[in-house]
């Protein structure tokens, strides 16, 4: 084992060699025997063997396991030294060998090598990125977990920091062609990050970069198959997938597959569903996100069907009014609870795929069905309007501040959800049916009104967020 003045003897030929240091072997070999010394040796060794590595090719290989004996040497400050000079190892043929070796040490538990290993490969992705995502995806198809997991992460936040020379398409498209093959097999959490890797990449930003992107989530969703809704595991794929695929519908990338998988197979099973976290409320966020969808759905095939189920799901959220006794009181115990939030969803999932089949509420429907559905509606629309009242009078002259409390926030979104549900019954109520209403969704940002429009006369609050449940009856906002 050579000593510390060895080293610096073998460097110093090295060093002055200048252009016929490659003649020098034997003074090299020394440096890489460094490794094999005590501390202060290990430490001269991982400075001196990057900077004479390119001119020794035939020792390419024992130059790395040298460099890398120390990224895992006991000394943390010998290991931070020989991480932060492992990109000068990254040339040619071995640059998706030191990806690889840099990716099996994001799995260091000490912060500042944490970092430099970020930082190291970062350097790399910059000089070539398709050999540093070779090894990157090489441990995340094959690695452990703890190296997957830290990988996937890597790629889901420093992607987007690098800039578009290095993100060229067909970068991209690497990215994209081995994402495939990782989804294949992954957690939840993987897979949400996977879409937020996917979902940020220019080339996939197009129409059919999305509808490419909508495609990769219905095949995780596995929307070919019965769906259960007695188990958990199920129920939250459905949850988590449709989740990345609202914000990818539009106009021009249609959410057709999913609704139609909703109203086939979730909405008869609504009330049986298995919540896959403990106190969410499943049938309502089901519901949330087939409203979101609704709005683009496309041509579906049996529109007249599934507007039925929907039409059917309704109906058991719009109470008929209670039964009066001779005397003219209630004959029940007491009013039936009127739920809000459920309504809303369904009234707007249905008010936007009844636009496509305007004549299914006069037409396809009975005429009992039709004057059913009419008391319903105006026994709803009834303690709507007395909610509305309360609402307004309980918030009046409130602003700022006042706004910000849970109590208020709760009646604001209340307010929102029983003004959206006043505006689409009165489009119901028209003779014919008319579905030319407007309306934004309690739980979404407000839109701008566009010059010509009519004001539908929503409250806007800064940061309301998730509502709860809002459920009247017995005098309670739940």
């Amino acid at each position: 084992m050579p000593t510390v003045e060895e080293l610096y003897r073998n460097y110093g030929i090295l060093a002055d060699a200048t252009e016929q240091v490659g003649q020098h072997k034997d003074a090299y070999q020394v440096i890489l025997d460094g490794v094999k010394g005590g501390t202060k040796e290990k430490r001269l060794a991982a400075q001196f063997i990057p900077k004479f590595f390119k001119h020794f090719p035939e020792l390419a290989d024992s130059a790395i396991n040298a460099q890398l004996d120390l990224c895992e040497d006991e000394d943390v400050s010998i290991r931070r030294q020989a991480i932060k000079e492992l990109p000068q190892f990254a040339t040619g043929e071995n640059l998706p060998r030191v990806a690889d070796i840099l990716t099996q040490l994001l799995q260091t538990d000490d912060s500042a090598e944490f970092n430099l290993v970020n930082n190291a490969l970062l350097s790399i992705f910059k000089m070539d990125a398709k050999g540093t995502l070779g090894g990157l995806f090489s441990q995340i198809l094959q690695g452990e977990d703890i190296v997957r997991e830290r990988a996937i992460k890597f790629l889901s936040t420093k992607l987007k920091t690098l800039p578009d020379e290095v993100l060229t398409k067909e970068v991209e498209e690497l990215i994209l062609t081995e994402s495939k093959k990782v989804l294949e097999d992954v957690t939840g959490e993987e897979f949400v990050l996977f879409m937020k890797i996917l979902s940020g990449l220019k080339s996939l930003q197009t129409v059919s970069g999305r509808q490419q992107l909508v495609e990769l989530v219905a095949e995780q969703a596995d929307l070919e198959q019965t769906f259960n809704p007695s188990d958990p595991d199920c129920v939250d794929r459905l949850l988590q997938c449709t989740r990345q695929a609202v914000p990818l519908f539009s106009k021009n990338v249609h959410s057709t597959r999913f609704v139609t998988y909703f109203c086939e197979q979730v909405l008869p099973n609504l009330s049986s569903l298995t919540t896959p976290v403990e106190g969410l409320d499943i049938q309502l966020e089901v519901l949330k996100l087939l409203a979101e969808m609704s709005s683009f759905c496309g041509d579906m095939e049996k529109l007249e069907t599934n507007l039925r189920k929907l039409f059917d799901k309704l109906l058991e959220y719009m109470p008929l009014p209670p039964e009066e006794a001779e005397n003219g009181e209630n004959a029940g115990n007491e009013e039936p609870k009127l739920q809000f939030s459920y309504v809303e969803c369904l009234l707007y999932s249905f008010h936007q795929l009844g636009r496509k089949l305007p004549d299914f509420l006069t037409a396809k429907l009975n005429a009992e069905k039709l004057k059913d559905f009419k008391i319903r509606l105006q026994y709803f629309a009834r303690g709507l309007q007395v909610y509305i009242r309360q609402l307004r009078l309980a918030l009046q002259g409130k602003t700022g501040e006042a706004l910000k409390t849970d109590e208020n926030k709760i009646k604001v979104v209340a307010l929102k959800i029983t003004n959206n549900i006043n505006v689409l019954i009165k489009d119901l109520f028209h003779i014919p049916p008319s579905y030319k209403s407007t309306v934004t969704l309690s739980w979404k940002p407000v839109q701008k009104v566009e010059l010509g429009e009519e004001p539908s006369g929503e409250v806007e609050v800064a940061e309301v967020g998730e509502h709860e449940e809002i459920v009247v009856g017995e005098e309670s906002t739940e």
